[in-house]
Formats: C-alpha cells, sequence, structure tokens
C-alpha cells in the first residue's frame, strides 16, 4: 500500500476502476498513476477502451427516464447527500487530489470545496 494511502480515513475512496451501468469494473488493461512529487505509485488504474465508454453513456441513458421520474425534492436530497458526503470526506479527498496531480493539500481541499459547492 502506499505511504500516503495508510493515511485516508476511508480507504474505499481510492478507487481503481471505472463505474459502468452498476459496478466497479477493471478492464482489459491497467496504467500507473504516479504521485510527481514522489514518483511513488498512486494506484494501477482501469485503463477502459472507447467501447467501454460507449457502455457507460448507453448506462447513463437507459438511467436516465428513472431519475427523470423523481421528484425534483427527491433529487434534490440525493444530490445534496453527495455534496454533504465530499464535504465529510474532504481531508481524504484531498490527500488523494494532491497524490495523483501534485497540488499542496490546501488548494487541494478548497477543490474539493469548490466541486461541491456546483452540486
Amino acid at each position: 500500500m502506499n505511504s500516503w494511502a495508510t493515511a485516508l480515513k476511508d480507504g474505499g475512496l481510492l478507487r481503481r476502476d471505472a463505474y459502468i451501468d452498476g459496478a466497479f469494473e477493471g478492464g482489459e488493461r491497467r496504467f500507473a498513476v504516479t504521485d510527481p512529487a514522489s514518483g511513488e505509485i498512486v494506484a494501477e488504474v482501469a485503463d477502459m477502451s472507447s467501447q467501454d465508454a460507449d457502455r457507460a453513456v448507453a448506462a447513463a441513458a437507459k438511467a436516465q427516464p428513472g431519475w427523470a421520474r423523481r421528484t425534483a425534492k427527491e433529487r434534490s436530497d440525493l444530490i445534496r447527500r453527495w455534496a454533504d458526503l465530499m464535504m465529510a470526506a474532504q481531508d481524504d479527498l484531498a490527500l488523494i487530489l494532491t497524490s495523483e496531480m501534485g497540488k499542496p493539500l490546501g488548494e487541494a481541499k478548497g477543490e474539493i470545496a469548490y466541486g461541491a459547492s456546483f452540486i
């Protein structure tokens, strides 16, 4: 395990596979994501194909009518919960972002908060 990854409160936030149609998939190939500051491998992640992207788009299109049938209040509650979960995991998400992008931790925390503000 990466030395920084042991600092995560929720190691499940560091995902290595692609989420398609309700399931995480590893794909046929993987590639290394490295920490630009240390050169350490952050994770080996799924290298998905264009066909996998097509499947993901088709799955999203299939799911959209169910989402549209939800009331505005239901959608709002779910989206608010997503933003709340992001903020609750801000430290872990910022550590992952810092490790894969090399940006300062404080800036990464701000980026997580900024992203959550749009949700």
